[in-house]
């Protein structure tokens, strides 16, 4: 994928709707935002996305969501495909109230294992300079290795994105064929074995804004009678495939990580990327 448009912080308003209100809701939006580059050629516009999520061996990011915690956070790794040279990203997302932050680092698909095993990675296996990318690694590394996360569902979707003509402030995405596959090796693969179609042939709506609640989201809720609701992948896909099914698969695979060296002793690679004007301090 070309540049990050991530939105840091932002709130999100999420909801199921049926796809002949999908095709119908894109003419809407069409006149407000622009397709996303990554879909404007692709057939429905919509690029697959992968996510492999972390979890505890109690699958304790999975019960804050179910029980609706309110300050809470997710673990997991982002790819878009097969390809070697591609990069997969570390993503921190928290919910703090009604609030989404997030928090995202990119690195080379090598060294990703070594990551999930309790490294940090060298300045030459980061995506970017940029210090919020290398402090959302640190970030990830330590609630990983405070949560015991080890990886445990790859949620597959095809996702169809609309963005602000003019900056980041507003995005639309429509998910579909959303799927759902234990996952205990980080393999970072496409193909999955034997997942469970999440919403069956909904379609997930997310309204998203960083800002005050435009004025056209109110006439697009109105003119299409939605109804806000819960729509959490991961969450819903550990209570389709069932949590036994997921610690069963997971105790007889999982090896676990090493303690991530910047947490017990001075790190080489932190000295070199301070020394490169590059540290951060955790957020």
């Amino acid at each position: 994928m070309a540049e990050d448009k991530l939105q840091a912080s932002r709130f999100e308003l999420k909801y199921i709707i049926p796809e002949h209100v999908a095709r119908a809701l894109r003419d809407f939006v069409a006149g407000y935002l622009d397709i996303d580059e990554f879909g404007a050629t692709q057939p429905n516009f919509s690029y697959p996305v992968h996510s492999l999520y972390l979890d505890s061996p109690n699958l304790s990011t999975f019960h804050w969501t179910i029980n609706g915690d309110k300050n809470r956070y997710k673990l997991r790794l982002r790819f878009y495909d097969n390809q070697n040279e591609s990069p997969v990203f570390f993503e921190i997302k928290r919910r703090l109230n009604n609030t989404i932050a997030k928090q995202r680092g990119g690195v080379r698909r090598e060294f990703a294992d070594r990551l999930l095993a309790g490294q940090l990675p060298e300045p030459s296996h980061l995506l970017s300079k940029d210090p919020r990318q290398f402090s959302a690694l640190q970030n990830f590394s330590r609630l990983m290795s405070h949560l015991g996360a080890r990886p445990m569902a790859h949620i597959f979707y095809m996702r169809e994105a609309w963005i602000s003509r003019y900056d980041n402030s507003v995005r639309v995405t429509m998910d579909r064929e959303v799927l759902c596959d234990p996952e205990p090796c980080a393999r970072f693969e496409t193909k999955m074995v034997n997942p469970v179609r999440v919403f069956g042939d909904s379609v997930v709506l997310e309204l998203k804004f960083t800002n005050r609640f435009p004025d056209w989201f109110k006439d697009l809720v109105r003119v299409f009678g939605l109804t806000q609701c819960g729509a959490a992948k991961y969450a819903e896909g550990v209570e389709l495939l069932g949590e036994h099914r997921l610690t069963h698969a997971f105790a007889t695979t999982w090896v676990p990580a090493a303690k991530p060296a910047f947490l017990s002793e001075p790190s080489n690679v932190l000295t070199l990327v301070a020394a490169q004007g590059l540290a951060a301090t955790f957020v």
